[in-house]
């Protein structure tokens, strides 16, 4: 009898461990969808309720009309990236930026979902510049961070040495976290890409990049490898 609990169990969590991230992916998926069609749904402002919710219009909206409204997102946002390939669009878009940066609260919220987005899809100088690993809360431990700036003025000047600021995320949301400024020395650069170095972060350090070729470029506290070359004949 104990035998066959034992095995009715392991059979139970060996399921349970196939069947949970499926469940997980599709409850994330509806959570997601649901959360932005609840946005998007405005978009069929022109179409009366009475087609679009049920209920007579009283209820909630078909999740037929809610993925057309996605759908119509989408074409919209490209019509908005296709716009900014033209002189007009470009004005509009600049006029539209000036507006919110005039805006009393909305612009210090703009301003920084703005600084959020660039961080993570431009190339610009406000985007993450490298995966780096820095001993953090304490000696001995070691946390992923992303390298923002390798410039800071003021505090080396006061400090007398170079200083890499340092962005630390948290999981598994990695647009929130903590800047930190790091003694340069001290400042472990990686080869990992910044890609990467989020995906490790979001997965809770459970997807691991596979490590480059090049593993003997590491700076900061750790010693490069060397390879001795093979004893002569």
């Amino acid at each position: 009898m104990k035998s066959q609990l034992q095995l009715w169990r392991a059979n139970f969590f060996t399921g349970l461990a196939v069947v949970l991230p499926v469940v997980l992916t599709l409850i994330i998926l509806k959570w997601g969808f649901g959360t932005i069609t609840g946005i998007t749904d405005t978009l069929l402002f022109f179409v009366p309720r009475e087609i679009t919710h049920s209920e007579g219009g009283r209820g909630a909206t078909y999740w037929y009309w809610s993925l057309a409204s996605f759908a119509l997102a989408v074409v919209l946002i490209a019509a908005v990236g296709r716009a900014t390939r033209y002189y007009v669009g470009k004005r509009v878009i600049y006029w539209m930026d000036q507006l919110l940066r005039r805006v009393p609260l909305l612009n210090k919220i703009y301003s920084t979902i703005q600084q959020v987005n660039e961080a993570f899809t431009s190339s610009s100088k406000s985007s993450f510049k490298q995966v780096v690993l820095v001993e953090y809360p304490r000696r001995g431990i070691y946390t992923i961070g992303f390298l923002t700036s390798t410039e800071i003025p003021e505090p080396e000047t006061r400090l007398g040495r170079p200083l890499d600021g340092v962005f630390i995320p948290t999981t598994p949301n990695p647009t929130s976290g903590f800047l930190i400024m790091v003694p340069d020395e001290d400042v472990i650069r990686l080869n990992m890409s910044v890609a990467d170095g989020i995906k490790y972060v979001i997965s809770l350090g459970s997807v691991v990049p596979r490590p480059v070729a090049d593993q003997a470029r590491w700076t900061g506290t750790l010693s490069p490898v060397t390879v001795s070359p093979p004893p002569g004949p």
